[in-house]
Order: structure tokens, then C-alpha cells, then sequence
């Protein structure tokens, strides 16, 4: 039965406004071909849920990334790998998760860094190699220029799905970003053509032209077609004292996957032209004269038009997305000014922030109550310049802390961060003990306690910047955590010496915050004790597996008993756990620690996924199943408890989000009888073209609409949601932690007001006639 996920994304597309990516990724059965699927970043209003149902988990913003697994007949997971009869459906990280390639048909888009090709038959070892051919140096291959880039290009961009496409978006524009943090532009422009084409135009110094000594070409085209060739490599011949590029190959790389590719610098007076494909230049660099009334123009174009040979899914940009990064970018450089304008849907956006990483804070809690004004503070130590801000909120239980170094977000953390927490946790205990908040024979207050409520932002302009490989996503530089750490301590302890009000609001907050961790061990304890009394430290209700590699586990967590039972017992004992939950759980965005860990239906979570404490560390090895899939009816109720799992999820251990754990479960809605043949149908369009295809005459096709899970048989039930050589998965992770916060904020926190701008403003959108009222 094959699964028409182009058709979901039809249905979801028509009445979907855009800040949650999903990415449908649909592996076919074996006999067909291959295919993935994807489309721009989208986002389901509130009352718009798979099939029509509303589905306020389709809210939770941009900063959830959906990504739609299927699996091809005869599938299971051993070993890491998700088995297809004799073959593997090997893991490559795609759009930030991991998704399956089907590798008995050939690989798709399995140009990921985790990639690996499978061994020849016998083994490393083995002699002659297929149909005994000898293995001597004519099989060994050497590239040549951006060979290697067009042959792997997962290793330098990531993935050749929608994340890679929008990643040569962002080398082009860190270079006009580098301009900028040089003091050389004030102006980036951002451009996507109707033919699908981007350009990016800064004013700048523009590329050198002049004939480069070591490769006897211009400039320009060698650091467009040479790798590792740039003017961001340090020392003292370097043309950029801080930079976001290392490598040299950022533009080139853009060059290599683009099918064509345009450059323009203005330099001294003169306009320089060069044209490439591919890669290749296909004209010589051309001049002229540029007239010009007052100081002569300078600056950079580039203009290409992603390969489509390569990026096989769509290449297609998204402007929300390009806007997001746009607006991170002009917060964190205030000099500059960047336009954004899409030509095909004659939209345009401007961002310029004056105030800087100041306003950046305050525009991420403009739906929160602020314990004080922003503390924003700037300064260089030790050739490290330093940017800072940070803000409290009364009303927020966990801390959003975002990093930049270079202005490229470090999502991954780093010692930029590090250096600033250890910072705050030591400032706020001597405040708190020179107060007299701290007694001493009291504790001192724990990170996650100080930090509770916490917005901060760090950025960090480094001369030798240690990032983690070609995507940044973590710094390593270990002199930047001392000068973090004093400037941070430095400006904090300043500032709050100056507002005693601002101290007392943040000591409260937590201490209260302290106060309620310990009520909440309690809890944890006495859960505890009660579990061992009944010689049970797992929840009744949960049904496992007997596997126990967690890597091989998966568990469902399913909406009421009634579903529970059919999922018990249509699902494969051997690798597949289910837990049913009684009614909606407790709305964690609205309550403390003390509060979560009461609840009955949370407390058989934690215990049964391994969760351990709020604020820990997360340990993947204590985690007791890999795939924890939330199975929902897809109707109002299952939406909003849907919305509540992940709210919690997200609140409790981010983490699980940030490592691809999380999955949602897509059931069918539709059920469609004639003759002998059955059909399941995800979604109306989808059932509408269905019975579009069915033969004229012959009997009558009969259609049961589920409206729960429940109504399902446990063989119904496995056939379509929870076989893997059927069913539908999405993986959910994370991309923009703080814009998923705020939506998280948004949504299920006790604000009405900005709720109701958000319905209002988007009810339009919405046809009615999806509402499943």
C-alpha cells in the first residue's frame, strides 16, 4: 500500500501559514521508486490538524522541524538501522534529523556527513572484489577543484535537503556579514528571483580582481573556484580580523552546487562581470566603467540558482525562513541594515535594530512580564570583543539562552556560554549572601535556579574562533569561558549594585524556584517509595517491550485506555512498548516543578521514558526507548493532548527534541472497502484522489471515517500505524529554540490577549469546511 505523502503536504500547504518546517520524508515500498518529499516552512493554523482535525501542536512554530519516515515492506529496526528484508535503510542526517534512505533500490540523497557506503561483498579483505576484479591504484581516485564538492556535498553543506539549500544562502551572507563586522557595509540586500535564483548584494569593499600570484587567475576566480582559498584565514596578510568564515571554501562551495551562477564587484570605479556553471566559468571576467556622481560604488553581488541535480527534493526558498535568519543577523550587527524581498509573492521585509542584542532580548519576551529593563552591556578583554544582554521574566519557569560567535549561532552551546552561566550562578550567590537572601548555613543556589526565568543572548566576535566542523553549531575556543566569564560578572554585579529592587525580584525568583526543586524531590521521592512498596518501579498502565537495547525500542504514547488496549495488542512485543494516558496531562507552561511532579500521568512518564530530573544533564543512556512517539486521535481532543505532550516534553528535557527522539504517529482517516480490496486514506485530498482512480462499474466502494483510535481493531491498528513497513511517522526537532519558545509561550501560557491576535490574525487563512466540529 503505498503512502501518498505529496498529497498530505497539499492539504496541509492550503491552509498553512509559515513558521513550522515540515519535511515529509517518505521512503516508498521497495518495488517503487524511491522518492522524498519536502516543501517550505509551513505552519497549520490552530484548527487545522492532520486530516483536517485542529491541531494546535502544528502551532508550536518554525523552531519545530517535522520530518515524515516511512518504511518500506518487511521493515524493523536492528541494530540502528531500520532492516528492509536483506537490506538497511541506512541513517543520514537530513533537515537536522536523521531520515531513512532506501538502500536496496539505491541510496536517496544520502550525502549526509554520517554517511558511510556499504562494505563489498566479503569484507574489507576480501580478494578481486566484485566479479573478481583487482583492487591496484587505478581505482583509486583523486578529485580535482570542487570535485569533491559536487560528489559529497553533505559534507560541506550538511544535507542536499531543505537545511543544505538554505545553508548556501547563509555562506553568501555571512561573507557580506564579515564586510559589515569590518566596518567596510552598512547594507545587505536579499533577493529571491521568480525563476528561483537568489541574490545577495552588500556594499562593501567587493573582491579583489587583480591577478592572484599563486594561481595566476583573478581574485575573484579563485576564491570562487578554488577550495580553502580566501582572505579569513588569520595573520597578518588575512583581510578580515573577525570573520564567521575559516575555511575558504564557503563561496566556492555555492558555486560548485549551483547551476549557474553570477558575480558582480564594484571596485575603484569599475564594474567587474564573471559567469559560472557548475562550478566552471563559462565567460572571462569583463569591465566597465561605472559612471558615478558622487564617491564610486563598491560592493559584492553574487546571484546563483541551486543545482537541481543536486538538491533533488526542491530547490525552493523558503522567505520566512531567509527572513528569521535576516532579522537574528541585524540584531546582532546594528550597523547594518538588511532588505529582504520575495519578487514572486511581492513581499518585503526591513530589518535594522539600533538597540542590538538590547532589543533582540526585548523582542524575545514581548509576550513575557519583565522582572527589570534589559541589562545589555558591551566590551573587549583580551582581544575578545564581548556582547551581552539579558532580561528575567516573572512568568517564565525555564531560561532561553541563545550564543553567536562571529554572528554564527552556535545551537550547540560552546565555552562562550559556559563562561556566562558559571558567571551569573556565582554573581547572584555572593549578591545573595552580601543581601543577606543566603544565610550561612544555606546552599547556594544552583545554575538552573538562578537562571530560571532567564532570556540572555551572548555574542562573541573571536580573532581564532574554534568552531566543530563546516556548520559552527559549537565553539571551542577555552580562553573565550575566562573572558566571558569576567565580563558578564563584571557588568551583572554592576548593574544589580545599582538596582537593589532588580536583585530582590531575581534573588525571589529564585529562591522560590529552590523551594519548589526541593518540593518536587520530595514528590519524586515519594513516588519513589511507593513503587518500591509495590516491588514496581515502572507504571502499571505501561505494556513493555521485552527487547532492551533502547536503540531498538520504541514506545507509544497513546490517548485513553480504550486505544491503549487495541495498541497492546496489535503491536510487535519484541521492540514496540505502549502507554496509555487518562485524559489531558497537566499544562506544564502554567505550573512549577512541585506541580509537574504531582501529576499522576506526567509521573509514569518520566518513569517510563527515563527522563530523569528536570535540569540534568540529559543522559541518552538512561533514556529506555529511542522512539517516543505520541499517538493521538485526530480530532480536537487529540490535537490539544498532542500539544500538552510536547509542551512537556519540551519544557522537561529539550533534549529529546534536539537529538531526534520525538515522533508523531499519523493514523488514517479514512477506510475504503470494494470488493476484496482495502485502501486507507491520510487525509480528504488524499481520499478524494483515491476514489478518482478506482474503475468505472464493478461493486460500490464503502468509506469508514476513524474518528478515534479506539474504533480501530488492534490488526487495523498495526497494518496502518504501527507496522514500520507501513505506517507514517514525523520526527519532530528543534531549530530555532528561541522562536519555539515564544510560540510555546504563546499558545499555552496564561496571556489571552497575544492567543487571540494570534487567531485573529490568522482565522482568515482557515476553511471552514476542514473544521472538524
Amino acid at each position: 500500500m503505498e503512502r501518498c505523502c505529496s498529497s498530505l503536504e497539499m492539504e496541509i500547504g492550503r491552509h498553512a501559514f509559515r513558521l513550522l518546517r515540515l519535511v515529509h520524508l517518505n521512503a516508498h515500498r521497495p518495488s517503487l521508486a524511491p522518492r522524498l518529499h519536502s516543501f517550505p516552512s509551513l505552519l497549520r493554523p490552530i484548527t487545522a490538524g492532520i486530516g483536517g482535525a485542529p491541531d494546535m501542536t502544528a502551532v508550536l512554530g518554525s523552531p519545530l522541524r517535522v520530518g515524515t519516515v516511512g518504511s518500506a515492506q518487511q521493515a524493523d529496526w536492528r541494530g540502528g538501522l531500520l532492516q528492509s528484508g536483506g537490506s538497511a535503510f541506512g541513517m543520514t542526517r537530513q533537515f537536522g534529523v536523521r531520515c531513512a534512505a532506501v538502500a536496496d533500490v539505491g541510496v536517496v540523497d544520502a550525502t549526509g556527513p554520517d554517511t558511510e557506503a556499504a562494505p563489498a561483498a566479503g569484507g574489507p579483505g576480501a580478494q578481486g572484489g566484485e566479479g573478481g576484479k583487482a583492487y591496484d591504484a587505478g581505482q583509486i581516485q583523486v578529485l580535482k577543484g570542487l570535485e569533491p564538492v559536487r560528489k559529497r556535498p553533505g559534507m560541506y553543506i550538511g544535507s542536499t535537503g531543505a537545511k543544505g539549500l538554505h545553508h548556501l544562502v547563509w555562506e553568501v551572507v555571512d561573507n557580506a556579514i564579515d564586510e559589515v563586522q569590518a566596518g567596510c557595509a552598512t547594507r545587505v540586500d536579499v533577493e529571491l528571483l521568480p525563476d528561483g535564483a537568489v541574490s545577495i548584494t552588500d556594499d562593501g569593499r567587493g573582491i579583489p580582481t587583480d591577478t592572484h600570484p599563486a594561481t595566476g587567475k583573478s581574485a575573484l576566480e579563485t576564491v570562487l573556484t578554488v577550495l580553502h582559498a580566501g582572505g579569513k584565514f588569520g595573520g597578518e596578510s588575512a583581510g578580515y580580523r573577525v570573520s564567521g568564515g575559516l575555511h575558504g571554501v564557503g563561496v566556492s562551495v555555492v558555486n560548485a552546487l549551483s547551476e549557474r551562477l553570477e558575480v558582480t564587484v564594484w571596485r575603484g570605479g569599475l564594474e567587474y562581470r564573471q559567469a559560472y556553471e557548475r562550478g566552471n566559468p563559462v565567460t572571462a571576467l569583463e569591465t566597465r566603467d561605472v559612471a558615478s556622481n558622487g564617491a564610486p560604488r563598491s560592493g559584492t553581488r553574487i546571484l546563483f540558482k541551486p543545482d537541481p541535480k543536486v538538491f533533488k527534493e526542491s530547490a525552493t526558498f523558503d522567505f520566512d525562513t531567509i527572513c528569521t535568519r535576516l532579522r537574528e543577523l541585524a540584531f546582532l550587527n546594528s550597523a547594518v541594515t538588511i532588505a529582504a524581498r520575495n519578487h514572486a509573492a511581492d513581499r518585503r521585509e526591513v530589518f535594522h535594530f539600533a538597540g542590538g542584542l538590547r532589543e533582540y532580548v526585548q523582542w524575545v519576551n514581548r509576550d513575557k512580564d519583565a522582572l527589570h529593563e534589559a541589562i545589555a552591556f558591551s566590551t573587549h578583554k583580551d582581544g575578545t570583543l564581548v556582547d551581552c544582554a539579558l532580561q528575567w521574566c516573572a512568568d517564565s519557569y525555564s531560561d532561553t539562552i541563545l550564543g553567536y560567535a562571529n554572528s554564527i549561532r552556535t545551537s550547540d552551546g560552546g565555552t562562550h556560554l559556559e563562561g556566562m552561566k558559571q558567571a551569573i550562578t556565582r554573581t547572584l550567590n555572593a549578591l545573595a549572601r552580601k543581601s543577606g537572601k543566603l544565610k550561612e548555613k544555606d546552599a547556594n543556589l544552583v545554575g538552573e535556579h538562578v537562571r530560571e526565568g532567564l532570556t540572555c543572548v551572548v555574542s562573541v566576535k573571536v580573532v581564532d574562533p574554534e568552531f566543530e566542523g563546516q556548520t559552527k553549531t559549537r565553539l571551542g575556543n577555552p580562553e573565550v569561558r575566562k573572558t566571558v566569564d569576567a565580563a558578564v560578572a563584571d557588568a551583572v554585579a554592576e548593574y544589580l549594585d545599582f538596582h537593589p529592587d532588580t536583585l530582590d525580584a531575581i534573588l525571589s525568583k529564585a529562591l522560590q524556584a529552590a523551594k519548589a526543586a526541593e518540593a518536587a524531590k520530595k514528590a519524586r521521592e515519594l513516588v519513589r517509595r511507593k513503587n518500591v512498596l509495590t516491588r514496581s518501579t515502572l507504571p502499571g498502565k505501561l505494556a513493555d517491550c521485552s527487547n532492551g537495547d533502547p536503540t531498538q525500542s520504541e514506545i507509544f504514547i497513546v490517548e485513553g485506555d480504550s486505544a491503549g488496549g487495541s495498541a497492546k495488542q496489535g503491536r510487535d512485543r519484541r521492540f514496540q512498548a505502549v502507554l496509555p494516558l487518562r485524559g489531558k496531562i497537566l499544562n506544564v507552561e502554567r505550573k512549577d516543578d512541585a506541580s509537574i511532579y504531582k501529576n499522576t500521568e506526567i509521573q509514569n512518564m518520566i518513569l517510563a521514558l527515563g527522563l530523569g530530573i528536570k535540569g540534568e544533564e540529559f543522559d541518552v543512556a538512561a533514556l529506555r526507548y529511542h522512539r517516543i512517539i505520541l499517538l493521538t486521535d485526530a480530532d480536537v481532543d487529540g490535537a490539544h493532548i498532542r500539544t500538552l505532550l510536547l509542551t512537556f516534553l519540551f519544557r522537561y528535557q529539550r533534549a529529546l527534541f534536539e537529538q531526534g527522539h520525538v515522533y508523531v504517529g499519523v493514523p488514517p482517516l479514512y477506510k475504503v472497502e470494494r470488493g476484496r480490496a482495502v485502501h486507507y486514506c491520510y487525509t480528504e485530498v488524499e481520499l478524494q484522489r483515491h476514489l478518482a482512480r478506482l474503475p468505472q462499474g464493478g461493486p460500490q466502494a464503502t468509506i469508514q471515517r476513524f474518528k478515534g483510535l479506539g474504533e480501530m481493531m488492534p490488526a487495523q491498528l498495526w497494518d496502518t500505524t504501527l507496522d514500520p513497513a507501513q505506517r507514517m511517522l514525523k520526527r519532530l526537532t528543534v531549530d530555532e529554540a528561541a522562536e519555539a519558545n515564544i510560540m510555546f509561550s504563546l499558545l499555552m501560557g496564561d496571556k489571552v490577549g497575544p492567543r487571540k491576535e494570534l487567531i485573529q490574525r490568522l482565522g482568515p487563512q482557515m476553511r471552514l469546511e476542514m473544521l472538524d466540529v
